[in-house]
């Protein structure tokens, strides 16, 4: 049994959706998590093997928030059922802490290999619902986007608390994903903002609320087709994520390489203090700005569509 899972980026609204403002996120599906399922010797229970990290473990030996055990118990007591003699193997194409979601598509294609070995087929509320008490372990209080918009595998619009929103993308965005070639703690960074915002709660919840604003105008924008104007909300929510103090010298140096390169926007994704950035490109300009992206340092960059 064998399942997989894309990774996602925010096109907008990061650390502003975790207090209750909208987001809109969509699925990079050419960077995915696989998981398998295989049959073992009876009486072996469950091995877990992270391939990527070269670690083996045995459910009954997993540590309660070592994440993927948490997963396979999680789908285990869901169904009610008994662990199986079997082996669930993960290779992911995603790296981790760059903001691109890896740790809620190996739940979620864990949680289907998992459900499907044992004959059951799960929906995406119940899917996406067990991956958010994973996402717990790794990022402490997440807002829920990455294990919903991994597990619909379609563009969300997302408030936390309420149901998403599947938003229907009439235009192609092709986006080039660039990775700064340094990790984002998300974890950490969101305790960072959440720790000023605590101590200046009226400039972060104004810069929370201009944010949801822009994330609301984005979305006017890809109903009708606007790419300008959504690559314009793009560089406008960079720069209030500036200010909230998420940006380093290098995603700045990539945001200014891929506009200066005929990127019809650009900014940071996910947590900031490192990971990656997105541009928004027209298809024809992919290659050209890809290259400046390389030649500006970029330790790696990816093409998506998004439809």
């Amino acid at each position: 049994m064998e399942s997989s899972a894309p990774g996602k980026v925010i096109l907008c609204g990061e650390h502003s959706v975790v207090y209750g403002e909208p987001a809109i996120a969509v699925p990079v599906t050419a960077l995915r998590c696989r998981a398998r399922m295989e049959p073992a010797m009876p009486g072996s229970g469950l091995l877990l093997v992270a391939a990527d990290l070269n670690q083996r473990t045995p459910l009954r030996a997993a540590a309660p928030d070592y994440p993927l055990a948490a997963l396979a118990r999680l789908v285990l007591e869901h169904l009610n059922c008994g662990e199986p003699d079997a082996v669930l193997t993960i290779h992911s194409e995603l790296p981790i802490a760059a903001g691109l979601g890896s740790g809620a598509a190996v739940s979620v294609a864990a949680a289907r290999a998992l459900a499907g070995f044992l004959g059951h087929v799960l929906s995406e509320e119940v899917v996406s619902a067990l991956a958010y008490e994973v996402e717990k372990l790794h990022h402490g209080t997440p807002s829920g986007i990455d294990n919903t918009v991994i597990a619909w595998e379609r563009p969300v619009f997302f408030i936390k608390g309420q149901t998403p929103e599947v938003l229907a993308i009439n235009v192609p965005l092709c986006l080039l994903i660039a990775d700064s070639g340094f990790p984002a703690a998300t974890r950490e960074v969101v305790a960072g903002v959440r720790q000023r915002r605590e101590s200046d709660p009226d400039f972060y919840n104004t810069r929370f609320a201009r944010i949801g604003a822009l994330v609301r105008r984005a979305r006017i924008a890809l109903e009708q087709q606007d790419l300008s104007a959504l690559g314009q909300m793009l560089d406008a929510n960079h720069a209030l994520l500036v200010e909230i103090g998420v940006s380093t010298p290098r995603l700045e140096a990539l945001v200014q390489t891929a506009r200066l390169a005929g990127a019809l926007g650009a900014k940071l994704t996910g947590s900031g203090m490192g990971g990656n950035i997105i541009a928004l490109v027209p298809m024809e300009e992919a290659p050209a700005v890809a290259g400046a992206l390389r030649a500006a340092g970029a330790a790696h960059v990816w093409q998506t569509v998004t439809t």
